[in-house]
Protein backbone atom coordinates (compact mmCIF):
# COMPACT_ATOMS: atom_id res chain seq x y z
CA UNK A 1 0.00 0.00 0.00
CA UNK A 2 0.99 3.49 -0.73
CA UNK A 3 2.01 5.27 2.16
CA UNK A 4 -0.97 8.04 2.38
CA UNK A 5 -0.04 9.40 5.93
CA UNK A 6 -3.35 7.99 7.54
CA UNK A 7 -1.52 6.17 10.35
CA UNK A 8 -3.62 6.38 13.34
CA UNK A 9 -6.47 8.72 12.18
CA UNK A 10 -10.13 7.67 12.91
CA UNK A 11 -13.12 7.49 10.30
CA UNK A 12 -16.66 6.94 9.78
CA UNK A 13 -17.39 4.55 6.57
CA UNK A 14 -21.64 4.39 5.99
CA UNK A 15 -22.67 1.57 4.18
CA UNK A 16 -19.85 -0.06 5.28
CA UNK A 17 -20.95 -3.18 5.52
CA UNK A 18 -20.68 -4.93 1.57
CA UNK A 19 -20.11 -3.57 -1.48
CA UNK A 20 -17.88 -0.33 -2.19
CA UNK A 21 -18.12 0.90 1.46
CA UNK A 22 -16.77 -2.41 2.80
CA UNK A 23 -13.70 -1.96 0.15
CA UNK A 24 -13.17 1.40 1.31
CA UNK A 25 -13.48 0.20 5.37
CA UNK A 26 -11.11 -2.27 4.69
CA UNK A 27 -8.67 0.09 2.33
CA UNK A 28 -8.47 2.61 5.01
CA UNK A 29 -7.43 0.24 7.76
CA UNK A 30 -5.10 -1.15 5.53
CA UNK A 31 -3.46 1.93 6.06
CA UNK A 32 -3.76 2.34 9.72
CA UNK A 33 -6.82 4.11 10.40
CA UNK A 34 -9.44 2.91 13.16
CA UNK A 35 -12.65 2.97 11.43
CA UNK A 36 -16.10 2.96 12.52
CA UNK A 37 -18.71 0.76 10.30
CA UNK A 38 -22.39 2.32 10.21
CA UNK A 39 -25.03 0.12 8.15
CA UNK A 40 -28.83 -0.78 8.56
CA UNK A 41 -28.11 -4.51 8.75
CA UNK A 42 -26.70 -5.58 11.82
CA UNK A 43 -25.55 -9.26 11.22
CA UNK A 44 -23.83 -8.41 7.80
CA UNK A 45 -22.81 -5.14 9.96
CA UNK A 46 -21.03 -7.33 12.74
CA UNK A 47 -19.78 -9.45 10.65
CA UNK A 48 -17.72 -7.19 8.21
CA UNK A 49 -16.64 -5.85 11.42
CA UNK A 50 -14.87 -9.02 13.12
CA UNK A 51 -12.92 -10.02 9.15
CA UNK A 52 -11.93 -6.77 9.25
CA UNK A 53 -10.51 -6.24 12.38
CA UNK A 54 -9.09 -9.72 12.10
CA UNK A 55 -7.71 -9.07 8.93
CA UNK A 56 -6.19 -5.32 9.01
CA UNK A 57 -5.84 -5.58 13.00
CA UNK A 58 -7.17 -1.79 13.24
CA UNK A 59 -9.86 -1.54 15.48
CA UNK A 60 -13.51 -1.33 13.78
CA UNK A 61 -16.53 -1.03 15.25
CA UNK A 62 -19.57 -1.37 13.73
CA UNK A 63 -22.51 1.00 14.50
CA UNK A 64 -26.13 0.03 13.07
CA UNK A 65 -27.40 3.48 12.31
CA UNK A 66 -29.86 4.32 9.34
CA UNK A 67 -28.71 7.63 7.91
CA UNK A 68 -32.69 9.06 6.92
CA UNK A 69 -32.86 8.87 10.94
CA UNK A 70 -31.19 12.80 12.47
CA UNK A 71 -31.17 10.83 16.00
CA UNK A 72 -29.69 7.85 14.40
CA UNK A 73 -26.91 9.69 12.78
CA UNK A 74 -26.21 11.37 15.56
CA UNK A 75 -26.03 8.66 17.99
CA UNK A 76 -23.58 7.30 15.10
CA UNK A 77 -21.15 9.77 15.84
CA UNK A 78 -21.43 9.96 19.64
CA UNK A 79 -20.31 6.89 19.13
CA UNK A 80 -17.59 7.20 17.07
CA UNK A 81 -15.96 9.92 19.52
CA UNK A 82 -16.70 7.27 22.55
CA UNK A 83 -14.92 4.44 20.68
CA UNK A 84 -12.13 6.03 18.93
CA UNK A 85 -11.89 9.08 21.32
CA UNK A 86 -12.18 11.53 18.25
CA UNK A 87 -13.14 11.35 14.27
CA UNK A 88 -11.04 12.54 11.05
CA UNK A 89 -12.61 11.47 8.08
CA UNK A 90 -16.18 10.79 7.06
CA UNK A 91 -17.00 8.90 4.01
CA UNK A 92 -20.35 8.88 3.07
CA UNK A 93 -21.33 5.62 1.00
CA UNK A 94 -24.87 4.29 2.68
CA UNK A 95 -26.64 4.54 -0.62
CA UNK A 96 -28.60 1.59 -2.92
CA UNK A 97 -26.25 1.37 -6.12
CA UNK A 98 -28.45 2.90 -9.11
CA UNK A 99 -30.85 4.18 -6.46
CA UNK A 100 -34.53 3.12 -5.59
CA UNK A 101 -36.28 4.61 -8.48
CA UNK A 102 -35.98 2.52 -11.47
CA UNK A 103 -38.07 5.24 -13.98
CA UNK A 104 -36.84 6.19 -17.28
CA UNK A 105 -39.05 8.67 -18.24
CA UNK A 106 -41.23 10.97 -16.41
CA UNK A 107 -44.87 8.59 -16.78
CA UNK A 108 -42.78 6.33 -14.52
CA UNK A 109 -41.87 8.38 -11.45
CA UNK A 110 -43.05 7.35 -8.05
CA UNK A 111 -42.94 10.45 -5.89
CA UNK A 112 -42.12 8.27 -3.07
CA UNK A 113 -39.00 7.02 -4.56
CA UNK A 114 -38.28 9.79 -5.55
CA UNK A 115 -38.34 11.01 -2.42
CA UNK A 116 -36.45 8.26 -0.43
CA UNK A 117 -33.53 8.49 -2.91
CA UNK A 118 -32.98 11.80 -1.84
CA UNK A 119 -33.14 11.33 1.77
CA UNK A 120 -31.27 8.91 1.31
CA UNK A 121 -28.13 9.95 -0.71
CA UNK A 122 -28.41 13.38 -0.19
CA UNK A 123 -30.02 14.32 3.11
CA UNK A 124 -28.38 11.45 4.71
CA UNK A 125 -24.88 12.55 3.64
CA UNK A 126 -25.61 16.34 4.72
CA UNK A 127 -27.41 14.97 8.15
CA UNK A 128 -23.73 13.08 8.68
CA UNK A 129 -21.80 15.48 7.68
CA UNK A 130 -23.23 18.03 9.72
CA UNK A 131 -22.74 15.99 13.03
CA UNK A 132 -19.40 15.32 12.08
CA UNK A 133 -18.32 18.98 10.67
CA UNK A 134 -18.21 20.56 14.05
CA UNK A 135 -15.77 17.94 15.40
CA UNK A 136 -13.52 18.52 12.28
CA UNK A 137 -13.45 22.21 12.93
CA UNK A 138 -12.69 21.91 15.94
CA UNK A 139 -9.57 20.35 15.73
CA UNK A 140 -8.64 22.43 12.97
CA UNK A 141 -8.50 19.18 10.72
CA UNK A 142 -10.73 16.77 8.63
CA UNK A 143 -12.03 15.34 5.71
CA UNK A 144 -15.44 14.21 4.12
CA UNK A 145 -15.92 12.12 0.98
CA UNK A 146 -19.35 11.60 -0.73
CA UNK A 147 -19.51 8.96 -2.71
CA UNK A 148 -21.85 9.44 -5.95
CA UNK A 149 -22.11 8.21 -9.31
CA UNK A 150 -21.85 8.39 -13.29
CA UNK A 151 -25.05 9.07 -13.62
CA UNK A 152 -25.12 12.56 -13.06
CA UNK A 153 -22.83 12.42 -16.74
CA UNK A 154 -26.15 10.56 -18.46
CA UNK A 155 -30.16 10.75 -19.55
CA UNK A 156 -32.28 8.31 -19.43
CA UNK A 157 -32.80 7.17 -15.67
CA UNK A 158 -33.62 11.15 -14.20
CA UNK A 159 -33.69 10.42 -10.44
CA UNK A 160 -30.55 8.87 -10.95
CA UNK A 161 -29.16 11.59 -11.86
CA UNK A 162 -30.89 13.65 -9.68
CA UNK A 163 -29.50 12.33 -6.82
CA UNK A 164 -25.89 12.59 -7.78
CA UNK A 165 -26.45 15.99 -9.01
CA UNK A 166 -27.24 16.88 -5.53
CA UNK A 167 -24.34 15.29 -4.13
CA UNK A 168 -22.13 17.01 -6.11
CA UNK A 169 -24.35 19.58 -5.22
CA UNK A 170 -23.73 19.61 -1.66
CA UNK A 171 -20.12 19.04 -1.53
CA UNK A 172 -19.10 22.23 -3.31
CA UNK A 173 -21.45 23.94 -0.37
CA UNK A 174 -19.80 22.30 2.17
CA UNK A 175 -16.22 22.46 0.65
CA UNK A 176 -16.26 26.57 0.43
CA UNK A 177 -17.69 26.89 4.14
CA UNK A 178 -15.22 24.56 5.71
CA UNK A 179 -12.48 24.79 3.34
CA UNK A 180 -10.99 27.72 5.06
CA UNK A 181 -11.37 25.58 8.52
CA UNK A 182 -8.83 22.64 7.41
CA UNK A 183 -11.55 20.39 6.13
CA UNK A 184 -12.02 19.32 2.96
CA UNK A 185 -14.87 17.91 0.98
CA UNK A 186 -15.02 16.05 -2.32
CA UNK A 187 -17.27 13.68 -4.26
CA UNK A 188 -16.36 10.45 -5.93
CA UNK A 189 -18.13 9.12 -8.91
CA UNK A 190 -18.12 5.48 -9.68
CA UNK A 191 -19.37 3.68 -12.56
CA UNK A 192 -20.32 0.27 -12.79
CA UNK A 193 -17.75 -0.81 -10.21
CA UNK A 194 -16.69 -4.79 -9.30
CA UNK A 195 -18.11 -6.07 -5.60
CA UNK A 196 -19.11 -9.32 -3.98
CA UNK A 197 -22.22 -9.24 -6.10
CA UNK A 198 -21.11 -8.23 -9.46
CA UNK A 199 -21.54 -10.98 -11.99
CA UNK A 200 -19.84 -12.11 -15.26
CA UNK A 201 -22.58 -10.47 -17.42
CA UNK A 202 -22.07 -7.02 -15.25
CA UNK A 203 -18.62 -7.22 -15.93
CA UNK A 204 -18.48 -7.41 -19.61
CA UNK A 205 -21.18 -4.49 -19.76
CA UNK A 206 -19.10 -2.45 -18.08
CA UNK A 207 -16.20 -3.30 -20.06
CA UNK A 208 -17.89 -1.81 -23.18
CA UNK A 209 -18.64 1.27 -21.61
CA UNK A 210 -15.47 2.66 -20.39
CA UNK A 211 -12.44 3.73 -21.98
CA UNK A 212 -10.22 1.36 -19.50
CA UNK A 213 -12.27 -2.06 -21.69
CA UNK A 214 -13.02 -3.62 -18.37
CA UNK A 215 -14.72 -3.49 -15.20
CA UNK A 216 -13.01 -0.73 -12.39
CA UNK A 217 -12.71 -2.95 -8.94
CA UNK A 218 -14.23 -1.82 -6.07
CA UNK A 219 -10.40 -1.68 -4.66
CA UNK A 220 -9.45 0.80 -6.82
CA UNK A 221 -12.17 2.87 -6.50
CA UNK A 222 -11.22 2.95 -2.33
CA UNK A 223 -7.58 3.69 -3.43
CA UNK A 224 -8.67 6.84 -4.61
CA UNK A 225 -10.97 7.55 -1.73
CA UNK A 226 -8.14 7.12 0.63
CA UNK A 227 -5.63 9.62 -1.19
CA UNK A 228 -8.84 11.68 -0.55
CA UNK A 229 -8.92 10.86 2.64
CA UNK A 230 -4.91 11.98 3.66
CA UNK A 231 -2.55 14.57 4.21
CA UNK A 232 -1.74 15.07 0.96
CA UNK A 233 -4.87 15.68 -1.00
CA UNK A 234 -4.99 18.72 0.91
CA UNK A 235 -4.78 20.71 -3.00
CA UNK A 236 -8.67 19.32 -3.99
CA UNK A 237 -11.53 20.73 -2.66
CA UNK A 238 -15.27 20.86 -3.67
CA UNK A 239 -14.15 18.77 -6.92
CA UNK A 240 -15.64 15.36 -8.11
CA UNK A 241 -13.70 12.77 -9.51
CA UNK A 242 -14.58 10.45 -12.00
CA UNK A 243 -13.37 6.55 -10.69
CA UNK A 244 -15.53 4.69 -13.74
CA UNK A 245 -12.50 3.68 -16.14
CA UNK A 246 -13.48 6.83 -18.42
CA UNK A 247 -16.31 7.63 -20.12
CA UNK A 248 -15.57 7.29 -24.14
CA UNK A 249 -16.74 9.98 -25.90
CA UNK A 250 -17.15 12.41 -23.94
CA UNK A 251 -14.95 15.67 -22.33
CA UNK A 252 -15.36 17.01 -18.85
CA UNK A 253 -13.57 20.04 -17.97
Amino acid sequence: MADYQLQGKRAIVTGGSRGIGRVIARTLALEGVDVVISARGREALERTAQELAAETGRRIVPVVADTTSKSEVDALVARTVEALDGVDILVNAAALPGGISTATGISEIIDDDVLLDLDVKVVGYLRTARAVAPLLVEQGWGRIINVGGLAIHKTGRPVATLRNVGVAAITKNLADELGPKGVNVVAVHPGATRTERTDSAAEARAAQGNSIGRIVDASEVAAVIAFLASPLSVAINGDAIAVGGGSPGTIHY
